[in-house]
């Protein structure tokens, strides 16, 4: 009996065996065979979907006014070492090393605290309200892959005993030789060449295009080294951040970096004063400042992510926590009205038409 003839065909998917649960903490399993790790705040990996995708280049744009783009690079770092992830953190400062001092520490942001119960009610009541309180101590615990982070309380010790940090100056180079160097050694460490994932890296990078350093005037030689880091970022086990201030670059050497970048952010720092925005937005005292969402990477995949939305406030909860909403619009007549985050779209089914835009 002949054997049956076994059509196959050119255009069958060519799936690699990935774990559908990463092995080592501060990895998460998404669409199409890509994998996260955490932003560092919980509120920016609901909104890109998961967190940055490994190999990916996040580039930052610095607003002059506000060190907003502080806060991020501050909670991605913090985030690696709380997970124990090698980190490679550059900027323009004589002493680059000091700045892991200013890192800020896990903690929760939970407001609902178990109350205790009277002691006349029984020893029943007694021991559960003591189990709910270790199941709440277990929930507030340092998580596997996102934390919440206190801006006021600096990383402790135990963070940073004994983790792989190398910290760079490009204050006195005069070229980018030297962070090249650095890179292409860290980015070695984590090699992409099998489906278990063994360790990942994060690099740091602050205020690359920043007048402090003496190549600032050489922008071809910049293009070349982001270039150059994102092809060494696609064939490794790592995520890097970028931050520049885009008013010191040329338009075109700006536009050039935007374009390399597979996610791209920016921060907005909110005018003081403006009295039409604070009738425009709810809770204008809270909010710190604004970032804009202008890309998000897509890895394995040619379909856009839909965003809510691509402008978010930024505020801290509790004076503590880093969070991230959708710009709620002040109703005009004084009305409660629909919080934008829960219409997801600008125009919404609202019954007021003078503000469908």
């Amino acid at each position: 009996m002949a054997a049956p003839n076994v059509r196959t065909s050119s255009f069958s998917r060519n799936i690699s065996v990935v774990s559908s649960s990463p092995q080592i903490p501060g990895l998460k399993c998404g669409p199409n065979g890509t994998t996260f790790i955490s932003t560092g705040i919980r509120d920016l990996d609901r909104i890109l979907g998961g967190g940055y995708p490994l190999g990916s280049l996040v580039m930052v744009m610095e607003d002059p006014e506000a060190p907003h783009h502080m806060d991020l690079l501050r909670t991605f770092m913090s985030q690696g070492l709380v997970n124990s992830q090698p980190l490679l953190y550059a900027s323009p400062s004589k002493d680059p090393r000091g700045f892991l001092g200013t890192l800020p520490n896990p903690g929760s942001s939970k407001e609902d605290k178990p109350i205790a119960p009277d002691l006349d009610q029984g020893e029943s009541l007694r021991i559960a309200w003591q189990y709910r309180k270790y199941m709440e101590n277990q929930k507030s615990s340092i998580d596997d892959y996102s934390n919440d982070f206190d801006m006021r309380k600096p990383l402790e010790r135990q963070f940073l005993a004994g983790r792989p940090i190398d910290c760079v100056s490009l204050l006195d180079s005069s070229d980018l030789s030297v962070a090249q160097d650095h890179c292409a050694t860290f980015l070695t460490k984590f090699p992409r060449n099998s489906s278990n994932i063994a360790s990942i890296g994060r690099i740091a990078i602050q205020s690359f295009c920043s007048p402090l350093c003496e190549y600032s005037d050489k922008e071809s030689e910049m293009l070349s080294f982001i270039r150059l880091l994102k092809s060494m970022l696609m064939v490794s086990n790592a995520v890097a951040i970028v931050t520049f201030p885009p008013s010191m670059l040329s338009p075109s050497s700006s536009t050039r970096l935007q374009h390399m970048a597979d996610t791209l952010l920016s921060v907005k720092a909110i005018p003081d004063g403006d009295k039409e925005l604070e009738k425009l937005l709810t809770g204008y005292k809270d909010i710190n400042g604004f970032l804009n969402i202008h890309k998000v990477a897509r890895i394995n995949t040619q379909v856009p992510v839909i965003l809510e939305a691509k402008t978010f406030s930024m505020s801290l909860k509790k004076r503590r926590f880093l969070a991230l909403e959708c710009l709620n619009q002040a109703p005009v007549d004084g009305s409660s009205g629909t919080s934008y985050g829960t219409s997801g779209s600008c125009s919404g089914s609202s019954k007021s038409g003078a503000l469908d835009f």
